[in-house]
């Protein structure tokens, strides 16, 4: 099949679609994110690609710590409206209900199934956005999407985010066994 060269973009791969949480000016502050993925896997290091411009960013900056909550296809109007309105401008301490873990400046959506709070290790600035390096510090599930006691991901229902279409969608269907499905394959 014949392939078409596309300019680099952020739509080369789908997103998880994140609520990066932090402090600001004493309340809670929301930003949807997408950038956002594993960096590192001992320590676990989650890597956050955002404007510094953002209401959020300055919580980070001061406190130098985030919080991580993926939320589901239930949440995805007041994730939206994370994104399209500013801290500066829009009170988003009361768009969610909060709770917090060990860190206190990293508040996390206690309607996502799972949330992370992370401290920041490192910062990389770009032209255009800064990637804040956190390290896991706690991760937080709801008992109900847990099997065995791992995440179990159709319960998670993590939204994915997509370019250049700007759309949000629900997390797919178990496909294979990782690490497994391949040992039988002879190329």
């Amino acid at each position: 099949m014949p392939k078409t060269r596309l300019d680099p973009g952020p739509f080369v791969l789908p997103m998880p679609t994140a609520l990066i949480g932090a402090v600001v000016d004493g309340k809670p502050n929301f930003m949807t994110a997408a950038f956002v993925g594993i960096a590192n896997f001992k320590p676990t290091i989650v890597a956050c690609g955002l404007s510094p411009t953002h209401h959020t960013c300055q919580g980070i900056a001061a406190h130098g710590e985030f919080s991580v909550s993926l939320p589901g296809p239930e949440l995805v109007e007041a994730t939206d409206w994370c994104g399209l309105n500013s801290g500066k401008r829009a009170d988003k301490s009361r768009v969610f209900e909060t709770f917090a873990g060990e860190l206190a400046h990293a508040p996390m959506v206690k309607a996502c199934r799972l949330a992370a709070e992370c401290r920041v290790v490192k910062t990389v600035e770009f032209a255009v956005d800064t990637v804040y390096f956190g390290e896991v510090v706690g991760v937080y599930a709801d008992e109900e999407s847990l099997k065995d006691g791992a995440p179990d991901w159709q319960k998670i229902a993590p939204l994915l985010f997509t370019f250049p279409d700007k759309a949000y969608w629900r997390f797919g269907e178990h496909m294979a066994a990782a690490w497994s499905v391949g040992k039988g394959y002879a190329p």
